[in-house]
């Protein structure tokens, strides 16, 4: 009998007891290839071996030392680092324990902003529907995907949303890429204007749409118009990269990709790759300023932020991937998964679309490919290509709700940057067999 509360109570997960490359072993010695990082969060594979080293040091030096009386050289050091290697603008940095608190760190410091500057009429948060940023009640309000925030609704802050930029759910036959994501970018416009123009703090979106849609990658120039679009109305952006960033999807950031620099960046996951629970917010030197010149403080706080041994382990794991150039890997690994996914999956009849970027992809499930029609959510499809997946030592992270919250289906994968072709090879097959036991209801 287990006394924790596990994320279901009808299950008893298998025991993991040893991380090793691209692998996870459980209790029986079953190898389960890590096609998905958990949830993205395991870049550099498991047990390796700078890793665990600079963790240790740090845990012989100093553990912990809470942030009210003291800094780290371990802190300094990475914040140095990340705004080094950040798109320019982002010039300060604010580490919490995971991606949650990362956004509701960055709404808070929205909203002071503003109280800072004068313009203490600006509240409102405006993000973008089928958007997922976390799970304490900020960042779940925030989110736009409806199954998760439902049950909760009554204690969530007032936020609006407007559409995703999807583009294969949801851009006109007429339209080229540019028109939807101009068109749709525009809502944003709309929104700002329906609540007055001084009253929004601030607009959140993921460059890459991640675990309740699927690697949505957006139109070209969407997110330029969007950030004119901040400019013009005085809303900061919030962009989360918590999921896709890191060098997820190629690039350390990935609104390098998109040619623009945010107000305020949430990264977590691949921060610290699994070896340590790390976040953190980068801010731009105006937000700074403004607090500095102003009441001289965050009015915020966790007891963990700015651990020392959670950020030497992200510091290392920052290194590594700069000495083993693992961007450039992620950019390379990430072809011939897309080519492994399309050569499996590019005329399944049930496989509506194959999206996403470097090494951060995802299929898109449907019952009918000529008219998208998604399957009917009672089979609850996404949980049977799970379980079909583990038994066959596959990780992958598979959603429901993809296309409103409710209706649709995807499998996301995000593996370790250390993966290979072979690797890679073994993914693209036990999913596909995966996906047609599921399908088929019975295994194969």
């Amino acid at each position: 009998m287990s006394h924790v509360l596990h994320r279901r109570t009808d299950w008893m997960p298998p025991t993991a007891v040893k991380g090793e490359g691209v692998f996870i072993i459980d209790a029986d010695g079953k190898r389960y290839l890590d096609a998905s990082g958990g949830a993205a969060v395991s870049c550099l594979g498991h047990g390796h071996p700078k890793v665990i080293e600079a963790i240790k040091q740090q845990a012989e030096t100093m553990a912990f030392a809470h942030t009210a009386f003291f800094t780290s050289d371990v802190a300094e050091d990475l914040a140095d680092r990340l705004v080094a290697t950040s798109p320019d603008g982002m010039d300060y940095v604010y580490f919490v324990s995971g991606g949650s608190e990362a956004v509701e760190a960055a709404l808070k410091m929205a909203r002071q902003y503003h109280v800072e500057s004068g313009q203490s009429q600006r509240r409102h948060v405006i993000a973008r529907w089928q958007s997922y940023h976390g799970n304490t009640l900020g960042a779940l309000a925030a989110g736009g995907n409806r199954w998760r925030r439902e049950q909760f609704a009554p204690m969530l802050m007032e936020t609006h949303h407007i559409a995703p930029c999807f583009s294969y759910r949801f851009r006109a036959d007429d339209e080229t890429e540019e028109e939807y994501g101009l068109r749709v970018a525009n809502e944003l416009e709309a929104k700002i204007k329906e609540l007055g123009e001084d009253t929004v703090a601030a607009f959140i979106a993921e460059p890459v749409g991640g675990a309740t849609a699927g690697a949505i990658t957006a139109a070209p120039g969407y997110f330029k118009r969007i950030r004119e679009i901040c400019d013009r109305y005085g809303v900061l952006l919030i962009l989360d990269e918590v999921m896709c960033g890191m060098g997820r999807t190629g690039s350390l950031f990935a609104c390098e990709q998109e040619g623009i620099t945010p107000d305020l960046t949430c990264i977590a996951k691949g921060l610290g790759a699994g070896y340590q629970p790390i976040g953190a917010v980068m801010l731009t030197g105006a937000i700074y300023d403004a607090m500095r010149h102003g009441s001289g403080l965050f009015q915020h706080g966790h007891t963990y932020l700015g651990h020392p041994v959670a950020c030497a382990a992200a510091l290392a794991v920052q290194k590594v991937i700069e000495e083993e150039d693992l961007l450039a890997r992620v950019r390379k690994m990430g072809l011939v998964l897309n080519d492994a996914l399309t050569e499996r999956f590019g005329n399944h009849h049930h496989i509506g679309d194959i999206r996403g970027r470097g090494l951060f992809q995802a299929i898109e499930l449907v019952e009918d490919r000529a008219s998208k029609k998604p399957f009917d959510p009672a089979h609850k499809l996404h949980a049977y290509i799970k379980q079909e997946a583990m038994d066959r030592g596959l990780i992958c992270y598979p959603g429901g709700g993809t296309v409103d919250g409710k209706l649709g289906d995807h499998v996301l994968l995000a593996p370790p940057f250390i993966v290979d072709e072979g690797n890679i090879g073994e993914i693209a097959d036990r999913l596909e067999r995966s996906v047609n036991a599921a399908i088929a209801g019975t295994k194969v």
